[in-house]
């Protein structure tokens, strides 16, 4: 990847409905290179698609809670892959300290993240969890901007 790809990316990141036409001004290229750059960073799987960045607030998803989970032996792959399919999970990171994993979860209500904690300290690798619930978000911008 050079400048330019770089570049690229970095508007389709601020803006995914940039058109071409405006990418190929602002860099001083043709349409076409755009495209053909565009193009190749998705075959690259550099660009991994295009989506909308929508208000959970307003979507009724406003209580955030961040669990810490400590998981027993070499099972962590797999309790991840199961936490992941959870339609609230927006992020599971592996982490060193004191967990083994870190999630971020958005829940509609109390009682939802009650129900999921209880369940993940039910699965029989999980040796432990620590919830903090978010009780202000100042930032939240899950893009890569690079």
């Amino acid at each position: 990847m050079d400048e330019t790809d770089m570049e690229i990316v970095r508007m389709l990141e601020e803006n995914g409905r940039i058109p071409f036409r405006e990418i190929a001004e602002r860099l001083d290229v043709s349409e076409g290179t755009v495209y053909n750059r565009v193009k190749r960073l998705q075959e690259e799987n550099v660009i991994k698609g295009f989506s909308i960045r929508s208000d959970p607030m307003k979507l009724g998803r406003d209580l955030v809670a961040i669990i810490g989970l400590r998981v027993y032996g070499g099972h962590l792959v797999e309790v991840e892959k199961e936490v992941a399919e959870h339609p609230g999970v927006r992020a599971v990171y592996d982490v060193t300290g004191d967990h083994d994993a870190i999630l971020i979860i958005r829940f509609e209500t109390r009682a939802e993240l009650n129900d999921f904690v209880k369940k993940l300290l039910s699965h029989k690798y999980v040796e432990r969890t620590s919830t903090y619930v978010v009780l202000n978000v100042v930032k939240e911008d899950m893009r890569t901007l690079t």
